[in-house]
């Protein structure tokens, strides 16, 4: 999946005349995948939102649920969801990537602006998280073009299947055309309801996870992106500090000059005995032990009914294999609630 060039792409000429190896295909001019149309039936729902094509997004991704959420900015000024994808294909495990080569799908809060688009895609069209952010690179962690694009193949990114990915990438442009210098990309194991958070309760990542969950809960809870710093080896939300941004993301914390807010503050609280209520009630469905990755339900019912080639057919115009398809149908045998 590597990238052996990285492209600058201007918004105003996304046509490319170099071929290039690795995530890079010449089968369909890139100029012409890259310009498809919002579709009709997704504009609708837009204004029907109080919603433009041209305004700010947020995009979330689920492993666990196999899910990739578009959030985009109303009338009022707050977000909502504007649609779900369901997500073909992913790699690795829960938690967050450290190295290269280790196959896990990261975990984070991203900024991707349009220099960070591949409209000449080995995997369709696709874009790069940014990996390793300023904090994983503080931490020693390594990998490059971890990317969300198409097909269903994954060693590290987010295959969302061609047709998922063009409309995915049209949104993505019209937004940074709109004047959105770039857009939050938050990556999660799982939604990070306190059930979920009580079912994985012993996992080793939970600090790191209690740490997400801070950034998530401000999109529910104020429907906004939160604003992201790094310090003390954590990330920090929402945070002002006396002496601005601090430089150093392994440094213990500068002094903060912004209060807690009381609605998070409720939100954290109300999550919290929920998650010990949900730990000692003993309905929690066991957490899985991932083999490699997962797959939306959709993909692997019909990965488990036609086959991986006919399932490669379905999710790639250029008939992408599924990766490791074994490891996805082994889940069903392991336990798995998909």
């Amino acid at each position: 999946m590597k990238l052996l060039r990285r492209f600058a792409v201007p918004l105003a000429a996304l046509a490319l005349s170099t071929a290039l190896a690795g995530c890079v295909s010449s089968v369909l001019d890139p100029n012409v995948k890259a310009s498809q149309p919002i579709p009709a039936r997704l504009v609708s729902q837009m204004t029907a939102k109080q919603m433009k094509p041209s305004d700010p997004i947020v995009v979330r991704i689920f492993k666990e649920e196999s899910e990739l959420e578009i959030w985009k900015r109303d009338r009022s000024g707050r977000y909502a969801r504007l649609k779900s994808y369901p997500m073909c294909r992913w790699s690795g495990q829960l938690g967050p990537k450290k190295r290269n080569g280790d196959r896990q799908a990261p975990e984070g809060f991203y900024q991707v602006n349009v220099r960070m688009l591949n409209p000449a895609s080995q995997y369709y069209l696709s874009f790069d998280l940014g990996f390793p952010n300023k904090l994983e690179k503080a931490l020693g962690y390594s990998g490059d073009s971890l990317m969300v694009h198409g097909a269903c193949s994954s060693s590290g990114c987010y295959a969302m299947t061609d047709d998922g990915v063009s409309e995915i990438y049209a949104v993505v442009r019209e937004a940074l055309r709109g004047g959105q210098t770039s857009f939050q990309v938050q990556a999660f194991p799982f939604r990070m309801t306190p059930q979920n958070m009580a079912r994985h309760r012993d996992d080793p990542n939970m600090p790191f996870w209690k740490n997400l969950k801070e950034g998530y809960d401000i999109l529910e809870v104020k429907r906004r992106p939160p604003v992201v710093s790094a310090c003390g080896g954590r990330y920090v939300f929402d945070a002002q500090f006396a002496n601005g941004e601090p430089a150093d993301p392994l440094a213990a914390c500068p002094p903060m000059t912004s209060a807690p807010d009381p609605d998070l503050i409720a939100r954290r609280d109300a999550d919290a005995r929920a998650m010990e209520a949900a730990a000692v009630s003993g309905s929690l469905i066991s957490a899985h032990a991932y083999t490699d990755g997962g797959m939306h339900p959709s993909f692997r019912e019909l990965l488990q009914k036609n086959g991986a080639k006919n399932l490669a057919k379905k999710t790639s115009r250029t008939n992408v294999p599924i990766s490791r398809p074994d490891a996805v149908l082994l889940m069903g045998q392991s336990g798995q609630e998909n």
